[in-house]
């Protein structure tokens, strides 16, 4: 006759799997997350780098024209990437009469309310001009 002690199988029970299913599952719900977090930061980062060569562009233009520029406000889109942007580009008035400075806006095209850069330059006075 055989001891029911000796005859026992060593072995995980049903619960204590269960258990360990359980915080293995939190565990990689954790990491995706996470993983999910870091692609939203990614396409933010490019989105941020691709709307400040926006603003770079739209001063780099004022600058080629040479023209004096007008006191006000306008808007434009641009695509950059692949992606559209929105802009917006405020002249300024400055104590200096010679010189405007020139506020560069970039948004995502969809939202106005979510400023991806934003750039400041300045306007000279082109020799000969009108002030």
């Amino acid at each position: 006759m055989r001891s029911s002690c000796g005859d026992r199988r060593r072995g995980f029970t049903l619960i204590e799997v269960l258990v360990a299913l359980a915080i293995i599952s939190i565990a990689l719900l954790a990491s995706l997350r996470v993983a999910g977090g870091g692609t939203h930061s990614v396409g933010e980062l490019r989105a941020r780098l691709l709307a400040g060569w926006v603003a770079e562009n739209i001063l780099a233009e004022q600058r080629a024209r040479g023209v004096w520029l007008p006191t006000g406000m306008q808007r434009g889109l641009a695509r950059q990437g692949g992606i559209e942007f929105a802009w917006r580009e405020e002249i300024i008035a400055t104590p200096n009469v010679l010189f405007r400075r020139v506020d560069v806006r970039v948004f995502a095209a969809q939202e106005e309310t979510h400023e991806l850069a934003h750039l400041v330059g300045f306007a000279v006075h082109p020799p000969g001009g009108d002030k």
